[in-house]
Protein backbone atom coordinates (compact mmCIF):
# COMPACT_ATOMS: atom_id res chain seq x y z
CA UNK A 1 0.00 0.00 0.00
CA UNK A 2 1.30 3.61 -0.73
CA UNK A 3 1.34 4.54 2.95
CA UNK A 4 3.01 1.25 4.07
CA UNK A 5 0.37 -0.05 5.91
CA UNK A 6 1.56 -3.75 7.24
CA UNK A 7 -0.19 -6.79 5.80
CA UNK A 8 0.62 -8.19 9.21
CA UNK A 9 0.95 -7.77 13.17
CA UNK A 10 4.38 -7.55 14.85
CA UNK A 11 5.09 -7.31 18.01
CA UNK A 12 6.85 -3.97 19.71
CA UNK A 13 10.29 -5.82 20.03
CA UNK A 14 10.24 -6.37 16.51
CA UNK A 15 12.01 -3.09 14.67
CA UNK A 16 13.07 -3.87 11.92
CA UNK A 17 11.85 -7.03 9.57
CA UNK A 18 13.26 -7.79 6.08
CA UNK A 19 11.01 -10.42 4.33
CA UNK A 20 12.27 -12.15 0.37
CA UNK A 21 14.14 -9.40 -0.06
CA UNK A 22 15.54 -9.16 -3.99
CA UNK A 23 17.59 -6.11 -5.56
CA UNK A 24 18.13 -6.23 -9.36
CA UNK A 25 19.93 -3.53 -11.55
CA UNK A 26 19.04 -5.23 -14.64
CA UNK A 27 20.36 -8.67 -15.30
CA UNK A 28 22.66 -7.83 -11.90
CA UNK A 29 21.21 -9.59 -8.94
CA UNK A 30 22.63 -7.47 -6.35
CA UNK A 31 20.94 -8.85 -3.16
CA UNK A 32 18.83 -12.31 -3.29
CA UNK A 33 16.62 -13.71 -0.41
CA UNK A 34 17.46 -11.53 2.12
CA UNK A 35 15.57 -12.30 5.51
CA UNK A 36 16.74 -10.38 8.91
CA UNK A 37 14.75 -9.57 11.77
CA UNK A 38 16.07 -6.26 14.02
CA UNK A 39 14.86 -6.52 17.54
CA UNK A 40 14.39 -3.13 19.38
CA UNK A 41 18.09 -2.02 21.34
CA UNK A 42 20.12 -4.50 19.40
CA UNK A 43 23.38 -4.03 18.15
CA UNK A 44 23.45 -6.06 14.61
CA UNK A 45 26.28 -5.89 12.79
CA UNK A 46 26.11 -6.80 8.95
CA UNK A 47 29.55 -8.05 7.69
CA UNK A 48 31.44 -9.07 4.89
CA UNK A 49 34.04 -8.69 2.16
CA UNK A 50 34.16 -6.06 -0.88
CA UNK A 51 31.24 -6.52 -3.19
CA UNK A 52 28.86 -8.31 -0.57
CA UNK A 53 26.44 -6.27 -1.25
CA UNK A 54 26.48 -4.19 2.32
CA UNK A 55 26.02 -1.00 1.30
CA UNK A 56 22.90 -1.42 -1.15
CA UNK A 57 21.77 -2.89 1.92
CA UNK A 58 22.08 0.07 4.22
CA UNK A 59 21.02 2.18 1.46
CA UNK A 60 17.45 -0.12 1.14
CA UNK A 61 17.09 -0.22 5.39
CA UNK A 62 17.24 3.43 5.30
CA UNK A 63 14.84 3.99 2.66
CA UNK A 64 17.29 5.97 -0.19
CA UNK A 65 16.68 3.35 -2.46
CA UNK A 66 14.24 0.42 -2.92
CA UNK A 67 13.71 -3.44 -3.59
CA UNK A 68 12.68 -5.22 -6.79
CA UNK A 69 10.68 -6.91 -4.57
CA UNK A 70 10.10 -8.25 -1.19
CA UNK A 71 9.39 -6.14 1.84
CA UNK A 72 11.07 -4.19 4.41
CA UNK A 73 9.00 -3.50 7.60
CA UNK A 74 10.15 -0.43 10.01
CA UNK A 75 7.90 -0.30 13.15
CA UNK A 76 5.40 -2.17 11.25
CA UNK A 77 4.96 -0.14 7.82
CA UNK A 78 6.24 -1.37 4.83
CA UNK A 79 8.31 0.93 3.35
CA UNK A 80 9.12 -0.92 0.15
CA UNK A 81 5.86 -0.24 -0.65
CA UNK A 82 5.54 3.38 0.25
CA UNK A 83 4.94 6.70 -1.36
CA UNK A 84 7.75 9.59 -0.71
CA UNK A 85 5.55 11.50 1.24
CA UNK A 86 5.37 8.81 4.11
CA UNK A 87 8.83 7.89 3.37
CA UNK A 88 10.16 10.89 4.15
CA UNK A 89 8.27 10.98 7.71
CA UNK A 90 10.04 6.91 8.34
CA UNK A 91 13.60 8.70 7.28
CA UNK A 92 13.58 10.68 10.32
CA UNK A 93 14.27 7.75 12.77
CA UNK A 94 17.01 6.93 11.15
CA UNK A 95 20.34 8.09 12.20
CA UNK A 96 23.66 8.11 9.78
CA UNK A 97 27.20 7.70 11.39
CA UNK A 98 29.27 8.08 7.85
CA UNK A 99 32.60 6.08 7.61
CA UNK A 100 34.60 9.36 7.15
CA UNK A 101 32.52 11.11 9.80
CA UNK A 102 31.23 13.25 6.69
CA UNK A 103 31.66 16.87 8.85
CA UNK A 104 31.38 20.28 6.42
CA UNK A 105 35.01 21.87 6.79
CA UNK A 106 33.53 24.74 6.17
CA UNK A 107 31.66 25.03 9.47
CA UNK A 108 32.85 24.74 13.27
CA UNK A 109 31.74 21.73 15.22
CA UNK A 110 28.83 23.53 16.72
CA UNK A 111 27.11 24.46 12.75
CA UNK A 112 27.75 20.77 11.84
CA UNK A 113 25.66 19.30 14.70
CA UNK A 114 23.28 21.95 14.47
CA UNK A 115 22.85 21.64 10.55
CA UNK A 116 20.32 18.70 11.13
CA UNK A 117 18.33 20.92 13.75
CA UNK A 118 18.28 24.03 10.86
CA UNK A 119 17.37 21.82 8.49
CA UNK A 120 14.51 19.97 9.58
CA UNK A 121 13.33 21.60 12.14
CA UNK A 122 11.55 25.16 13.50
CA UNK A 123 13.63 25.66 16.54
CA UNK A 124 14.50 29.12 17.84
CA UNK A 125 18.27 29.38 18.10
CA UNK A 126 19.29 29.72 21.39
CA UNK A 127 16.93 26.01 21.85
CA UNK A 128 19.26 24.61 19.23
CA UNK A 129 22.62 25.79 20.83
CA UNK A 130 21.19 24.80 24.05
CA UNK A 131 20.63 21.05 22.51
CA UNK A 132 24.35 20.75 20.60
CA UNK A 133 25.71 21.73 23.84
CA UNK A 134 23.75 19.09 25.74
CA UNK A 135 25.27 16.46 23.24
CA UNK A 136 28.77 17.54 23.49
CA UNK A 137 28.45 16.84 27.11
CA UNK A 138 26.73 13.72 26.95
CA UNK A 139 29.68 12.46 24.70
CA UNK A 140 32.17 13.98 26.77
CA UNK A 141 33.05 16.55 24.06
CA UNK A 142 33.38 19.38 25.97
CA UNK A 143 33.55 23.26 25.02
CA UNK A 144 35.04 22.31 21.48
CA UNK A 145 31.60 23.81 19.46
CA UNK A 146 34.05 26.52 17.63
CA UNK A 147 36.66 24.52 16.67
CA UNK A 148 37.09 23.56 12.83
CA UNK A 149 36.97 19.85 11.58
CA UNK A 150 40.39 20.19 10.69
CA UNK A 151 41.46 20.88 14.85
CA UNK A 152 40.13 17.72 15.61
CA UNK A 153 41.33 14.45 16.57
CA UNK A 154 40.12 11.76 13.96
CA UNK A 155 38.05 9.98 17.52
CA UNK A 156 36.45 13.47 18.27
CA UNK A 157 35.59 13.80 14.77
CA UNK A 158 33.50 10.24 14.94
CA UNK A 159 32.05 11.79 18.44
CA UNK A 160 31.06 14.62 16.28
CA UNK A 161 29.35 12.80 13.90
CA UNK A 162 27.53 10.69 16.23
CA UNK A 163 26.41 13.75 17.67
CA UNK A 164 24.85 15.39 14.62
CA UNK A 165 23.27 11.67 13.76
CA UNK A 166 21.58 11.85 17.13
CA UNK A 167 19.99 15.57 17.15
CA UNK A 168 16.78 14.63 15.45
CA UNK A 169 16.71 11.58 18.36
CA UNK A 170 16.15 8.88 15.84
CA UNK A 171 15.20 5.59 17.21
CA UNK A 172 17.73 3.67 14.98
CA UNK A 173 21.70 4.76 14.28
CA UNK A 174 23.38 3.14 11.04
CA UNK A 175 27.05 2.88 11.17
CA UNK A 176 28.52 2.81 7.75
CA UNK A 177 32.30 1.03 8.15
CA UNK A 178 32.85 2.83 11.20
CA UNK A 179 36.38 1.38 12.12
CA UNK A 180 37.68 1.55 8.79
CA UNK A 181 41.35 3.11 8.32
CA UNK A 182 41.65 3.19 12.41
CA UNK A 183 44.54 1.64 14.30
CA UNK A 184 43.42 -1.18 16.74
CA UNK A 185 43.08 1.12 20.05
CA UNK A 186 41.20 3.58 17.59
CA UNK A 187 38.75 1.09 16.78
CA UNK A 188 37.94 -0.36 20.05
CA UNK A 189 37.53 2.69 21.52
CA UNK A 190 34.79 2.92 18.31
CA UNK A 191 33.23 -0.05 19.11
CA UNK A 192 32.89 1.27 22.79
CA UNK A 193 31.21 4.20 21.65
CA UNK A 194 28.80 2.49 19.63
CA UNK A 195 27.97 0.12 22.89
CA UNK A 196 27.59 2.99 24.99
CA UNK A 197 25.18 5.22 22.59
CA UNK A 198 22.89 2.10 22.24
CA UNK A 199 22.92 1.85 26.19
CA UNK A 200 22.72 5.67 26.81
CA UNK A 201 20.15 6.29 24.38
CA UNK A 202 18.29 3.44 23.97
CA UNK A 203 18.47 2.99 19.66
CA UNK A 204 18.89 0.23 17.74
CA UNK A 205 22.19 -0.09 16.31
CA UNK A 206 22.98 -1.30 12.66
CA UNK A 207 26.90 -1.52 11.82
CA UNK A 208 27.77 -2.19 7.99
CA UNK A 209 31.63 -3.39 8.61
CA UNK A 210 34.09 -5.61 7.34
CA UNK A 211 35.67 -5.76 11.14
CA UNK A 212 35.21 -9.03 12.20
CA UNK A 213 36.93 -8.19 15.79
CA UNK A 214 34.81 -5.43 16.15
CA UNK A 215 31.73 -7.25 15.11
CA UNK A 216 32.34 -10.72 17.92
CA UNK A 217 33.14 -7.66 20.40
CA UNK A 218 29.87 -5.56 20.34
CA UNK A 219 26.95 -7.83 18.68
CA UNK A 220 23.98 -8.96 19.58
CA UNK A 221 23.54 -10.56 16.28
CA UNK A 222 25.30 -11.31 13.18
CA UNK A 223 24.49 -11.58 9.27
CA UNK A 224 27.37 -12.53 7.45
CA UNK A 225 26.93 -10.84 3.99
CA UNK A 226 28.77 -13.00 0.89
CA UNK A 227 27.89 -12.02 -3.25
CA UNK A 228 24.20 -10.66 -2.54
CA UNK A 229 23.47 -13.68 0.03
CA UNK A 230 23.30 -14.28 3.81
CA UNK A 231 25.25 -16.94 4.29
CA UNK A 232 25.66 -17.18 7.84
CA UNK A 233 23.60 -15.30 10.88
CA UNK A 234 23.17 -15.77 14.69
CA UNK A 235 24.93 -14.70 18.07
CA UNK A 236 28.59 -13.94 17.87
CA UNK A 237 29.12 -17.58 19.86
CA UNK A 238 26.56 -19.39 17.10
CA UNK A 239 28.82 -17.87 14.44
CA UNK A 240 32.24 -19.36 16.23
CA UNK A 241 31.01 -22.26 17.24
CA UNK A 242 28.39 -22.98 14.27
CA UNK A 243 29.80 -24.81 11.14
CA UNK A 244 29.25 -22.08 8.02
CA UNK A 245 32.55 -22.57 6.53
CA UNK A 246 32.50 -19.16 5.61
CA UNK A 247 32.46 -17.67 8.72
CA UNK A 248 35.38 -19.24 9.85
CA UNK A 249 37.74 -18.24 6.36
CA UNK A 250 36.28 -14.34 7.56
CA UNK A 251 37.99 -15.34 10.98
CA UNK A 252 41.21 -16.96 10.27
CA UNK A 253 41.63 -14.41 7.42
CA UNK A 254 40.93 -11.57 10.10
CA UNK A 255 43.92 -12.78 12.17
CA UNK A 256 42.03 -13.44 15.16
CA UNK A 257 40.95 -15.36 17.86
CA UNK A 258 37.21 -15.74 17.81
CA UNK A 259 36.85 -17.53 21.28
CA UNK A 260 38.91 -15.11 23.09
CA UNK A 261 36.79 -11.76 21.68
CA UNK A 262 33.47 -13.46 22.58
CA UNK A 263 31.38 -11.47 25.90
CA UNK A 264 30.23 -13.77 28.20
CA UNK A 265 26.38 -14.39 27.85
CA UNK A 266 24.53 -13.00 30.66
CA UNK A 267 23.40 -15.32 32.79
Amino acid sequence: MADGSPSREFSRDEHIVVENMEKRFGDYVALRDINMTIKRGQIVVIIGGSGAGKTTLLKILIGLDRPTSGNIYVDGQDIARMNERAMNKVRRKFGMVFQYSALLDSMNVLDNIAFPLREHTKLREKEIRRRVREKLDVLSLGAIEQRMPSELSGGMKKRVGLARALMLEPSVLMYDEPTSGLDPLSCRLVDDLIVETRDRFGVTSIVISHDMAGALRIADHIYLLAKGKIEASGKPAELVQGDSQLAHEFFESSGIDAARLLRPEPA
